[in-house]
């Protein structure tokens, strides 16, 4: 990236915009994005490029369609208004998860940090004995033995 510019090649405002590059394509591609600066190798994309990615993804997380955000993002012949844009993007947070027994996953955020490997296999024990049976079948854990 030429940080003094702001210049990406499509492997760095994939990953900026949290995309693969096929996805920046595709958006280049149905009128999303704008083509990148520049031809062959040398194409290139700027700060609004990765800005109006990250707005694109803003409104697929507020349940909007590719179809809708274009038509959204399309001038209305007749010098009409333009949709607003979101007012903030969604906070993004990074998980892990992992399966404990059939059904039941725990998710842990990337800044917590686990605990021993040994104390995760108890966990995972506890959850194999305790959501197992007729209970976990109903979608309730299995009490059958608790006070």
């Amino acid at each position: 990236m030429d940080g003094e510019q702001g210049l990406y090649n499509i492997d760095e405002l994939a990953d900026l915009g949290g995309v693969s590059r096929r996805t920046v394509r595709y958006y280049v591609q149905l009128g999303l994005l704008p083509a990148p600066l520049g031809v062959g190798r040398g194409r290139h994309y700027g700060r609004p490029h990765l800005d109006r990615l990250l707005e694109v993804k803003a409104w697929q997380e507020t349940g909007l369609s590719l179809d809708e955000i274009r038509a959204r993002n399309r001038a209305p012949a007749g010098g009409g208004r333009v949709a607003p844009r979101p007012s903030q993007p969604l906070p993004r947070t990074t998980w892990r998860r992992l399966t404990l027994a059939p059904g039941v996953e725990l998710h842990v955020a990337q800044d917590i940090r686990l605990p021993a490997p040994g104390r995760l296999e108890e966990l995972a024990e506890w959850c194999r004995a305790n959501f197992t049976g007729d209970g976990f079948e109903t979608g309730r854990p299995n009490t059958k033995g608790e006070g």
